[in-house]
């Protein structure tokens, strides 16, 4: 997860995700997230849901504020190598990404759970090959593990 004062996401030429930058509906006081959402063999819907309440809530915004007292909206992209393993030989081993079929439903899980706390999600869309680009605020970058 990072605070950023902008971010988005590029598919085939087109933006299908943004935060900042003067976007309709952003917070000028307030400040984005951009998560980087990695899943693993072991994560349930109930991880899900309470991982998105944790960014909800978590205060790592600027005066110690969160997307819930802000508005802010988090842009949310998938990002199945997080879970890359490179400490043997020259290849990074997926083997604790979860599958697609595994993955997706958690990943929608999680933006319907943000979604339903009143949070703007915008997001990437998952397995595509994506360009994103941010502009970190700080930066707070934050890596969190339910």
């Amino acid at each position: 997860m990072q605070r950023v004062t902008q971010a988005s996401v590029v598919v085939d030429g087109e933006v299908v995700g943004s935060v900042g930058g003067g976007d309709e509906g952003q917070t000028e006081e307030g400040g984005h997230l951009l998560v980087l959402l990695g899943v693993t063999h072991d994560d349930t819907v109930q991880k899900a849901d309470a991982l998105a309440r944790k960014v909800h809530g978590l205060r790592v915004l600027r005066e110690e504020r969160s997307v819930a007292d802000t508005g802010g909206s988090v842009l949310v992209v998938s990002q199945f190598t997080l879970y890359g393993d490179a400490r043997k030989g020259r290849r990074p081993s997926w083997t604790a990404a979860a599958p697609g079929a595994v993955a997706e439903p958690l990943y929608e899980e999680f933006c319907a759970a943000l979604r339903a706390l009143g949070t703007d999600v915008p997001t990437g869309r998952f397995g595509a090959d994506m360009q994103v680009a941010s502009v970190n605020d700080g930066p707070v970058t934050i890596l969190l593990e339910l």
